[in-house]
């Protein structure tokens, strides 16, 4: 995996995925940015909001679950001092279906988290991760 980031202007980045896909950042006003993209830090907390959603669809999906819709809400605490780093993260997946089987949401969501999601074990280092679910039926 690969990633090039280019300095653009002020203090807005430009990266390049080695899939070929572009993404903008900025920084905030009073670190010299124009506040026109997301910040690095939220690009991380969605990239991992992205991995464990992923995950989640797809073992329901391959458990013959009825799944029509995943929406993971992170919120997430930060160091004081620099680093910092996230110390505190909450995701809460609301998981959209025709008859979904509460454990089978369940165990998709602890299988995320503890075996397949390379995002979230990765911040799990620093930061102490909670989970919280509901089904909704659609």
């Amino acid at each position: 995996m690969e990633c090039t980031v280019r300095w653009h202007n002020g203090m807005s980045f430009l990266a390049e995925t080695g899939s070929g896909h572009l993404v903008a950042m900025d920084g905030a006003p009073e670190a010299g940015g124009r506040n026109l993209a997301p910040r690095p830090m939220e690009l991380l907390l969605a990239g991992t909001g992205g991995c464990t959603a992923f995950d989640i669809v797809l073992i329901l999906k391959r458990g013959r679950q009825d799944v029509t819709g995943c929406e993971v809400k992170l919120t997430a605490d930060r160091a004081d001092a620099d680093p910092k780093v996230f110390t505190r993260i909450n995701m809460h997946f609301v998981v959209s279906g025709k008859a979904l089987k509460a454990d089978a949401v369940e165990r998709a969501v602890k299988l995320s988290a503890e075996k397949y999601c390379s995002a979230s074990i990765m911040l799990g280092k620093t930061a102490e991760i909670t989970h919280s679910w509901e089904i909704v039926e659609s």
